[in-house]
């Protein structure tokens, strides 16, 4: 049924495009009414002059009020306001997890100059000091910025993302009290008012059976306390009914709210029936005006005494000490369940009764995805169909108001996300009607599909490197080096995410395998990875190899991580890694790699300014190249038991080892290094003979 556009606050601020990161932002409905005595508080907030830290606006609203496309509209006015950027991260996966502010910091830098180097993971992601926390509050010092945080679970998540510089703004989103940061009073939403849930209903169901029904209207929003999602999930089931009575629409969520909070959350209903069981049946709806007013009273909870429904929040930014801003230790928050008795939960519950078998099962297995976002080539690996009937089959679902649209691929590609307020419902569903094979089954297939997709982006950009997979089909395929490279870095995180997934599980440990090694050979070719990236990687190549008791592959492993640590002058991390893969070759008996994890922690002992223990470790190294014959290793490392000595002002042992170092290049033939050794040795007789 054809829908008619709502009409919208526009507001003030920057066309599209104007301001980098907009496109950022969470698509959000088409349609967005109401909400206009809140975006006018957030805006007076905003304007207020601030000094010390950035100032921070809070959004707070139970799940369903439609807070994130709330906070997407405000930032889309205030866009102008904040020229340096748009930058959009969220603080919790669907599934409830809360993201460290160390990983949402790395996000957050790379939006604000993808070429600038993202700091490695610290021992902890929580914290003011992680460095990449540290990072991001220094690039945004002297910036224009606006940060959209969505779903922020705790205040220990957001204090640590908080610069020194009032010329950024930092709007939050959560479903709950930010206690321990202080001077903050959050706009509350509760409902839309009457007449936002009048057009909003009107919009989606159809002027028509809405204007001929208002008093059915008004019972619909009363029954769905006047909630954004619940309405939209309620318009979804009149659409796919036309013959459907306004006025049995709140009848009937009644009825299911009754049977969900009475049954323990068992679904009423099976998708794929011709409608939802029991039409007609009775009873009063859970909206009278004492149950709005209930709710409203738990709104206002939620906001420790803060003014209700768009009263303006305060933005004072006080100066001064860091500590000052926040309260000590803030625990980590648990997520804001959505109970059986909301008439959210009975909304989806009288929707997905009228899903087809097929759209129900992709809704279920859409939880597997990673950050539970899909799109057809993702979305077609995990329920076995081919890539355009899964299009059509995501498109039908969003339609019926189910997904949530994404920003599409670089490519054009749509993308949707599973709501987090329907996640816990889908995957308790999934786990009643799916077999656990089935569900191993479809992760399975899109491990594979990834690895087939990553395999053929790296032989588009490497086509010397060795032969690609077998050909996708054409709807999945990736046609060329620059469509290989925008489908790498744009579903980057979704692949990190993936394989961080299975080898969490455990249970998939090849498969994910063979996704870590597509990755780790893909990812560089692009020019854009991440070290950061490459990191993460190659701990999850630990993890496996040392869940499957395989010494060799995890020394290798702490090699890379002790290499990358290198990278980013963090020697004392680094040494730590080389003393651990040290453990591992030994176990393993491989002599090569000892004395590569030998030669790494020499030169950290060196970096770190530590000769002695520099010399000890680069001869314990030598003596394993001599054994093994490796002549181009050894000269290396007698010149560099040469330099340990000269620092410890031990002259001639150093001419002693550069001697022993020249011959062996002598006897390879290597010019270069001879030169390279002859100038050092020169330099030290000149210097000792100079009296130093």
């Amino acid at each position: 049924m054809a829908r008619k556009t709502a009409t919208m606050d526009p507001g003030p601020g920057a066309p599209a495009g104007a301001v980098p990161g907009l496109e950022r932002l969470p698509a959000g409905p088409t349609l967005f009414v109401g909400r206009r005595t809140e975006l006018a508080a957030l805006r007076a907030a905003a304007a207020r002059p601030a000094t010390g830290r950035s100032p921070v606006l809070v959004l707070a609203g139970r799940p369903g009020s439609g807070r994130t496309a709330l906070a997407a509209r405000f930032a889309r006015t205030a866009a102008a306001d904040h020229p340096d950027g748009v930058l959009f991260a969220r603080l919790s996966a669907p599934d409830g997890g809360r993201v460290p502010p160390a990983r949402a910091a790395r996000l957050l830098l790379e939006q604000l100059d993808p070429e600038a180097p993202v700091p490695l993971p610290g021992t902890t992601e929580d914290g003011r000091d992680e460095p990449a926390c540290v990072a991001l509050r220094a690039a945004l010092t002297g910036r224009k910025v606006l940060l959209v945080l969505d779903d922020v679970r705790d205040a220990g998540q957001l204090w640590p993302l908080l610069a020194d510089e009032p010329g950024c703004l930092v709007l939050a989103t959560t479903a709950g009290p930010l206690t321990g940061i202080e001077d903050i009073d959050p706009v509350i939403l509760g409902g839309l008012d009457r007449t936002a849930s009048a057009e909003l209903l009107a919009d989606l169901v159809g002027g028509t059976r809405i204007s001929c029904d208002p008093v059915g209207g008004a019972d619909l929003a009363e029954a769905c306390a006047a909630r954004p999602a619940a309405l939209r999930l309620m318009a979804g089931w009149l659409r796919g009914d036309p013959k459907r009575a306004v006025t049995d629409a709140a009848r009937e969520l009644a009825r299911v709210v009754g049977e969900e909070s009475a049954g323990g959350g068992k679904p009423s209903g099976t998708a794929g029936a011709s409608g939802p069981a029991g039409r007609g049946g009775a009873g009063a709806g859970p909206g009278s005006g004492a149950e709005k007013k209930k709710e409203k009273d738990k709104d206002k909870e939620k906001g420790k005494g803060t003014k209700a429904d768009g009263a303006e929040p305060v933005a004072a930014a006080p100066a001064g000490d860091p500590a000052a801003w926040v309260k000590p230790g803030p625990e980590p928050a648990e997520p804001v369940p959505v109970p059986d008795s909301d008439p959210l939960v009975g909304a989806f519950t009288l929707l997905y009764a009228t899903l087809t078998p097929a759209q129900a099962r992709m809704l279920r297995m859409l939880t597997l995805a990673p950050a539970q976002t899909a799109d057809p080539r993702t979305a077609s690996a995990l329920v076995g169909c081919p890539a355009p009937e899964a299009a059509a089959t995501l498109a039908a679902l969003a339609e019926r108001e189910l997904l949530g649209a994404e920003a599409p691929a670089a490519d054009g590609t749509p993308r949707y996300r599973v709501p987090g307020r329907l996640y816990p419902r889908l995957v308790r569903l999934r786990e009643q009607e799916d077999r656990p094979a089935e569900t191993e089954l479809a992760r399975a297939r899109l491990l594979e599909r990834l690895v087939r997709l990553t395999d053929s982006a790296r032989a588009l950009l490497d086509p010397a490197g060795g032969p690609g997979p077998e050909p996708l089909p054409a709807a999945l395929r990736l046609t060329s080096a620059a469509h290989a490279r925008q489908w790498l870095l744009g579903e980057r995180d979704l692949l990190l995410g993936a394989v961080a997934d299975a080898i969490g599980q455990g249970d998939l440990d090849g498969s994910a395998g063979r996704l870590v090694t597509a990755l780790l050979r893909a990812l560089p070719l692009t020019g854009a990875a991440a070290p950061a990236d490459l990191y993460r990687l190659h701990e999850l190549v630990l993890t496996v190899a040392e869940r499957h008791g395989k010494p060799r592959r995890a020394s290798a492993a702490l090699l890379n991580l002790g290499d990358l640590q290198v990278g980013a002058g963090r020697w004392e991390q680094a040494a730590a890694h080389y003393r651990a893969a040290l453990e591992h070759a030994r176990t393993a008996d491989d002599e090569p790699l000892c004395a590569r994890a030998l030669e790494g922690a020499a030169g950290c002992h060196r970096a770190l300014g530590d000769a002695v223990r520099a010399a000890d470790w680069y001869g314990r190294a030598l003596g394993l190249r001599q054994s093994l014959g490796d002549h181009a290793a050894e000269a290396r490392l007698l010149a560099r038991v040469a330099e340990a000595h000269t620092a410890q002002r031990r002259f001639d042992e150093a001419e002693r080892e550069y001697r022993a170092a020249l011959a062996v290049l002598r006897r390879l033939g290597d010019e270069h290094g001879r030169e390279a050794v002859g100038a050092a040795l020169a330099d030290l007789r000149e210097r000792v003979d100079a009296g130093w």
